[in-house]
């Protein structure tokens, strides 16, 4: 993806950003006019290293291209809004989330107003501070803007196919968890997870073999994004979820519940994390998020800090 076509989306600069960004997104949508585009599109994702593995493992040879190619599908990304912007580790997720809509596909972008509360254990070290209920709202409604603003972007400057955009519906998870009780939920998806599998997971593990351990707050996230991929799928029919490979553990809990709890197949695609040229990933916690927010990151800021990575970090 060329670098002046994300200045663009993000921040839509100058006129020259825009000129230059139309001609590069051009090429990279070529596969997009291919009567198998719906076949090829996980090929081309995968070639150009912005998918990485399927679960279940076999399922990117047939399943998914059949589902693709059998209508417009319905695909999730979750976004933590632990911070009040999104970041270049965010990039691949949203540039999946628009090239599935590029082919058609309906895509949703579900906003952890809820589970950021929890906090999420994958890749962490220690726990994450609490976050209050009132920063998390305040940072839903900036990222919520942010990835608004993407797509409107990415629409009237950059799709020039005839084929028909999919559609974009962003979601706060607090939407349906609000009302519920802890007894109501605990009855009702808690009996459908066991104890050996989640604690086989490689985020738990990895935590739990730290010096401070894991709480019951953390252990519980992976059952809290499993039922978010479960209601997206009663609600909107949603059968594949996108996430990073550090998601991998809790896009199989997803699978998993769903399958037991309906008897449907659905899938999970994880893409590759983001990290510095030493090999560590960017991001709130880690300390070098490179920020998406125009208020917080110029597009020269942006576009410069693409220009710096060394020749081996880029394709």
């Amino acid at each position: 993806m060329a670098v002046s076509m994300l200045c663009c989306l993000w921040q839509c600069g100058s006129r020259s950003f825009l000129q230059r960004a139309r001609v590069s997104f051009a090429f990279h949508s070529k596969f997009h006019s291919s009567p198998l585009a719906h076949t090829q599109l996980l090929l081309s994702l995968h070639n150009r290293g912005i998918l990485k593995e399927s679960f279940p493992e076999s399922a990117a040879q047939d399943q998914i291209p059949q589902l693709l190619q059998s209508g417009s599908q319905t695909v999730y990304c979750g976004f933590d809004p632990t911070a009040d912007s999104l970041h270049v580790g965010n990039l691949l997720a949203i540039i999946g989330l628009l090239h599935f809509r590029s082919a058609g596909h309906h895509v949703i972008a579900v906003i952890g107003g809820a589970t950021a509360q929890i906090g999420d254990p994958s890749g962490k070290t220690t726990e994450r501070e609490p976050l209050s209920a009132e920063l998390a709202e305040e940072n839903t409604h900036s990222i919520r803007e942010s990835i608004q603003r993407i797509f409107t972007n990415h629409e009237m400057h950059f799709h020039h196919s005839s084929r028909k955009l999919g559609t974009v519906t962003v979601l706060n998870n607090l939407s349906w968890y609000k009302s519920r009780g802890v007894v109501d939920f605990l009855s009702e998806a808690g009996r459908h997870f066991r104890m050996g599998t989640m604690l086989s997971r490689h985020s738990v593990q990895a935590r739990l073999k730290s010096a401070d351990g894991m709480s019951l707050t953390e252990f519980t996230y992976q059952v809290f994004q499993a039922y978010d991929f479960y209601h997206l799928n009663q609600i909107y029919g949603c059968k594949i979820q996108l996430g990073g490979s550090d998601q991998l553990g809790n896009l199989m809990s997803g699978h998993e519940y769903i399958h037991k709890v309906t008897g449907e197949k659905v899938y999970g695609l994880t893409i590759p994390l983001v990290t510095s040229y030493v090999g560590d990933k960017l991001g709130k916690t880690a300390g070098n998020a490179v920020w998406l927010n125009r208020d917080k990151t110029s597009s020269f800021e942006l576009y410069q800090f693409f220009l710096r990575q060394p020749d081996a970090s880029v394709e």
